[in-house]
This record gives structure tokens, C-alpha cells and sequence, in this order.
């Protein structure tokens, strides 16, 4: 039987913390965003919501470039089996827990924006939990289409991929949580309770 659940973690929260561990965060950005406090949504990720409902469901498709719109729904899985997929995987204590965007017979895709695209971006990501999440849809590879709205990129991982990395994260932000626990105020952090 798996461990009681005390940590409850979205793979973006803990791109968040790895951030804050190359230094490209403060502590209290973070800790703000642990604890879900309302900041405005970047033009960024607006146009990458946007970009998102353009491809999979073709609202505002006429915002972007046809051809990066046409070449990522190309790329996208044969059938498409479902859209914004709920992934839940245990890691010990610790509960990851998403959507994923498109999921074909054998594999997951997420699509991805950026203003600067450099190969292995995605390389470290803890989006990767949803691997393993998903082996009982027969999912075997986790696929991220990313465009810079010139050109679409890809970059696949499998089960063989090596997620050390981001294991070590996971360990690494539950120690965070608990040496800064006075600080968080959103307990679904901790399994719902404070």
C-alpha cells in the first residue's frame, strides 16, 4: 500500500522551485507562488493559452501564423484519444498531479510556447511525472511541441529517460515546505492540512 499522501504538488509549483534553485527567483516569488497569491497573467501566457485553444479547439486561429497552427496539428497524435487528460502519480508521500494536454495511443503530448527556443528546454521539466501517471493508458513517451511562432520544435522523453534530476527536486521542495512552513498559507501543499 502506497504512503498516506502529505505533499501535493503541480508540475508547474515545482518548475517554480527548480528556478528558485538556479537563482532566477526570490525566495518570496516563490513563496508567493506556493501559496497562490494573485499575480496579473504575463502576455505570455495569455498568448500561450491562446495559442493552445487555436490548435486543439480552432478558437482564434487567425491570431497566429497558419503554418506553425497546421504544422503543430500535424505533429499531434493520430487519433487524438483525448484533450486536457487529469494525471495523478505518487512519489513516495508526495502527490504530482496535472492535465496534460493531448493524449494519443502510445503518447502524451503538451504543447508548449516560448519567446526563445534552445534544444533540451524541456529536458528537467517535472511535467515528465505524467509518464509514468499514464502507463495504464498504454502511454509509453511524453512529447512537448514547443514553438517560438516561427517554427515548431519537439522533444520527446520515454521511460528510460532519466528523471534523477527532477526526483531530487521533489525531495529537495518538500524539505523547502516544511523549514518554511509558518510561511504557507495554501495547505493543499501539505495534503490539506497545515
Amino acid at each position: 500500500m502506497p504512503p498516506k499522501i502529505s505533499y501535493r504538488f503541480y508540475p508547474s509549483l515545482l518548475n517554480t522551485y527548480s528556478r528558485f534553485l538556479q537563482g532566477k527567483l526570490r525566495e518570496q516569488e516563490l513563496l508567493d507562488r506556493i501559496n497562490r497569491v494573485p499575480i496579473p497573467s504575463t502576455e505570455a501566457q495569455l498568448r500561450g493559452v491562446s495559442f493552445e485553444d487555436a490548435v486543439l479547439k480552432g478558437i482564434g486561429e487567425d491570431q497566429f501564423d497558419f503554418n506553425i497552427v497546421q504544422t503543430v496539428r500535424r505533429r499531434l497524435p493520430k487519433p487524438i484519444v483525448k484533450t486536457q487528460v487529469y494525471c495523478q502519480y505518487q512519489i513516495g508521500d508526495a502527490l504530482i498531479y496535472g492535465f496534460v494536454d493531448v493524449v494519443g495511443r502510445r503518447e502524451a503530448v503538451d504543447l508548449k510556447t516560448t519567446a526563445h527556443y534552445e534544444p533540451d528546454r524541456f529536458l528537467q521539466d517535472h511535467q515528465h511525472f505524467y509518464l509514468p501517471a499514464l502507463y495504464h493508458w498504454g502511454i509509453r513517451q511524453m512529447r512537448y511541441l514547443i514553438t517560438d511562432f516561427e517554427q515548431v520544435y519537439e522533444e520527446i522523453y520515454d521511460g528510460t529517460s532519466d528523471f534523477t534530476g527532477q526526483l531530487e527536486e521533489v525531495y529537495s521542495f518538500k524539505m523547502f515546505l516544511n523549514e518554511h512552513r509558518e510561511l504557507i498559507t495554501n495547505v493543499k501543499v501539505f495534503g490539506g492540512k497545515r
